[in-house]
């Protein structure tokens, strides 16, 4: 296999030696390859490492399923102004789309895509109102669902004179994950995040609207490259600014994705999510008098067992309940339309049959 040329530009927005592997049995020109920097309105600005443009896709690609279709961060093959391909991906970031929920569960129905080829994703948090340990499970658990290491981000620390606490209530939920204070006021934080920013890096953020999400990218590039609204003393948040997905240059060398607000952190892909956002039920749940032990009403739970000694919350365990029932669902309907397909499939056949013996009469 052919080693990644140093020289190639593509390097700087994330070019690696896997996707280079994954080119090199295709009949395409390396000119011809470039990264999605941002997607608006039908179009993609594109980069090769040397110059930006804009891009349509083929016509292919607009009939293409969802996950088909190109998303900020994917690499894509060009000829000339349109994008006919999109280079296998290592790994795709996603949640459920925002008001399509079911109605008895908060699976939601549509994919909506956040991002592909990403290193490290940064879940911000404000240490205001939008500081919440619950919502931060979800976060995790999405973000642990699509294998992607997260980093969790507390920003807004100057709003209060002592944010150890802050800092200590979410090195309790978040097993195994950095968590990093930051302030814009006097900097703190920011030293500790540009390791994940270096050169060839690809870094996505996530949060709620207000979160500081685009403060965050400030303080990280040193400049203003992204617009901010000031906190509202009335709801105590910052105001929504980010309104399209976009991968900004860092001067650390590697790339940052800037993302829009999420409302509502709804799944629509299982995973290991749940083990790895709560490796302190997983390791309790070893010690059950059955192995498949709910959590809920078994006598021998470990985990209702430190749930009265108080080693463990109920609202901890009731965020795992609520969330593994939206995973068992996840799969159920997967089965379902697995089954649905393989039935219409058998009625083609069918009706193929039945006009055949028709003809034949």
């Amino acid at each position: 296999m052919n080693q990644l040329s140093h020289n190639d530009p593509k390097n700087r927005l994330g070019w690696t030696d896997t996707l280079e592997h994954r080119v090199t049995a295709l009949p395409i020109s390396p000119h011809t390859i470039a990264r999605v920097i941002s997607v608006q309105r039908g179009q993609f600005l594109v980069s090769d490492g040397v110059r930006e443009w804009l891009c349509t896709p083929a016509g292919r690609l607009k009939r293409a399923a969802n996950r088909d279709y190109p998303v900020t961060g994917d690499w894509v093959t060009i000829e000339a102004t349109i994008v006919t391909g999109v280079i296998p991906r290592t790994n795709f970031l996603s949640r459920g789309a925002a008001g399509s929920r079911g109605h008895r569960t908060d699976t939601a129905l549509r994919e909506q895509a956040i991002a592909a080829n990403i290193d490290t994703v940064f879940i911000v948090c404000g240490l205001d109102r939008d500081f919440n340990t619950r919502r931060l499970e979800r976060y995790l658990t999405l973000v642990h669902n699509q294998g992607i290491p997260p980093v969790v981000v507390l920003t807004k620390a100057d709003l209060h004179d002592d944010p150890t606490p802050f800092l200590e209530e979410a090195e309790a939920i978040a097993f195994g994950v950095p968590v990093v204070m930051t302030s814009i006021q006097d900097g703190r934080g920011k030293t500790e995040l540009e390791h994940w920013l270096e050169a060839g890096k690809t870094v996505a953020m996530i949060g709620s609207s207000g979160a500081g999400k685009s403060t965050l990218a400030n303080l990280l590039h040193g400049t203003d490259i992204q617009a901010t609204g000031a906190i509202s003393d009335s709801v105590g948040k910052g105001r929504h600014t980010t309104t399209v997905r976009e991968l900004l240059r860092m001067p650390q060398g590697g790339m940052l994705m800037d993302n829009p607000g999420i409302r509502e952190i709804a799944f629509h892909e299982e995973g290991d999510g749940l083990t790895s956002t709560f490796a302190d039920i997983q390791a309790l749940a070893e010690s059950c008098r059955f192995a498949d032990c709910s959590h809920e009403h078994e006598p021998g739970c470990a985990v209702l067992h430190a749930v009265q000694t108080g080693e463990l919350s109920q609202d901890r365990l009731d965020s795992y309940h609520k969330m593994a029932k939206e995973m068992e669902y996840i799969a159920s309907r997967r089965t379902k339309s697995a089954d649905r397909v393989e039935k219409e499939r058998w009625k083609n056949v069918a009706l193929h049959i039945k006009n055949l013996k028709k003809r034949n009469r």
